[in-house]
């Protein structure tokens, strides 16, 4: 239960941080604001799959990120962004082969920080385990 919640805080706060970057104008704020969008994918599948091993959320977060991106291609959500601009947060207009570099890192580094974060806990939990001497 605690998991969830501290995922649902940070998930909060990557929304937050994406809304804020995506605001900025530049190469780096799109680039920064891709990767959180991949990283937010990321920690909502984590919630589910809470149990689940680290890479699977992390390569099905960066594939659902692609696919979105691919489908940019047929210009639907193009499409749907000119009828509901929110729906461009969500699923872009353009593609743009830097999109896929952005998912990729952003993949890499929240699973590579979830795993610190994770053996963290793990160790604090089994050094409090144990009888004292």
């Amino acid at each position: 239960m605690k998991r969830r919640v501290t995922l649902v805080i940070a998930a909060c706060a990557v929304v937050a941080t994406g809304l804020f970057v995506h605001a900025l104008d530049g190469e780096v704020a799109a680039f920064v604001s891709d990767s959180l969008y991949t990283v937010l994918v990321y920690l909502i599948l984590r919630m589910v799959f809470v149990r689940a091993r680290l890479v699977w959320p992390a390569l099905a977060a960066f594939a659902f990120s692609a696919m979105i991106e691919v489908l940019q291609l047929s210009g639907l959500p193009e499409q749907w962004g000119n009828a509901f601009p929110p729906a461009r947060l969500v699923l872009g207009a353009s593609f743009s082969a830097m999109d896929l570099v952005a998912y990729a890192l952003g993949a890499l580094v929240i699973g590579l920080a979830d795993l610190v974060v994770l053996r963290t806990v793990e160790s604090r939990a089994s050094r409090s385990a144990r009888p004292p001497a």
